[in-house]
């Protein structure tokens, strides 16, 4: 279904119907202080933008998120499928602490501990256990997403949590969509490698080059990981056409900024 948009102080953001009420969003570039080419709300550190605008900008999304900024715990993606398991210890890395780590992909069991996972291009998941009270962020690219790192994220969920992936919720945020994201073999043989004939709905050849569905391909991995399908929620939103909401990385290359997907469990339950 669609993902609503909210303003506040010229700041916008999505949300899924799925996650709500719990405190997440798939921020946009509107609403923040940084100057071309990263204008204005970037929230990518060491992309050449000063720090003191991009702490502002976190500070402007987490005050509309209601998320306790000294908290968050920031992503260092390298287009891999490492899944870190975040505890509390590691609070603050990424924007107030180094992170000495990478990974694509976060989980946590943890309250009020924010998972931040970015994109500009690549797709970005949220995920949510209301069960065992669990909640995971993950970048998946398209060398992510042939890797699996989305079905890894769920199995790493039900190795530190519990969680049954039929009680998991998703939210699949804006990504490069399937008009604007041409390529040349290597993408479509790596994701039919990786999924067989289920791949093949997802890629189509358009002369000589391939036109490749993002989305969809992450949610058939959470399918393949057991997710029903009416506890998956798709954006549709393409970041490629929407220069106005979002940076792409293919339309603008490198001097541009970077929005995220945030994701935060609640201290108690909400009544």
């Amino acid at each position: 279904m669609p993902f609503p948009t909210h303003t506040q102080h010229g700041l916008l953001w999505l949300t899924s119907p799925l996650l709500s009420p719990l405190r997440h969003g798939f921020s946009t570039r509107q609403g923040g202080v940084s100057p071309a080419p990263w204008d204005s709300l970037n929230l990518g550190p060491g992309r050449g933008d000063e720090a003191q605008r991009v702490r502002e900008n976190y500070r402007r999304l987490c005050a509309a998120l209601e998320l306790p900024m000294d908290r968050l715990v920031l992503s260092r993606q390298v287009h891999e499928t490492t899944v870190r398991t975040v505890t509390a210890c590691d609070a603050g890395r990424g924007l107030d602490r180094p992170r000495d780590y990478t990974a694509d992909a976060l989980i946590t069991d943890v309250p009020d501990l924010p998972l931040v996972v970015f994109s500009a291009d690549c797709g970005i998941l949220l995920l949510h256990d209301p069960v065992r009270r669990a909640a995971g962020a993950v970048h998946a690219g398209w060398r992510g997403c042939a890797g699996g790192i989305v079905e890894k994220a769920v199995e790493a969920m039900h190795t530190r949590f519990a969680t049954d992936p039929a009680d998991l919720r998703a939210a699949v945020g804006p990504c490069i969509g399937p008009c604007c994201f041409e390529t040349d073999s290597d993408v479509p043989e790596a994701m039919t490698a990786a999924l067989g004939a289920a791949a093949a709905p997802f890629l189509e050849r358009r002369g000589k080059k391939w036109h490749v569905d993002l989305a969809g391909l992450n949610r058939q991995w959470l399918l393949r990981a057991g997710l029903a399908p009416d506890h998956i929620d798709v954006c549709g939103l393409c970041t490629a056409c929407r220069p106005d909401l979002f940076w792409s990385h293919r339309k603008m290359g490198e001097a541009r900024g970077v929005q995220t997907a945030v994701i935060a469990l609640e201290k108690e339950a909400r009544t």
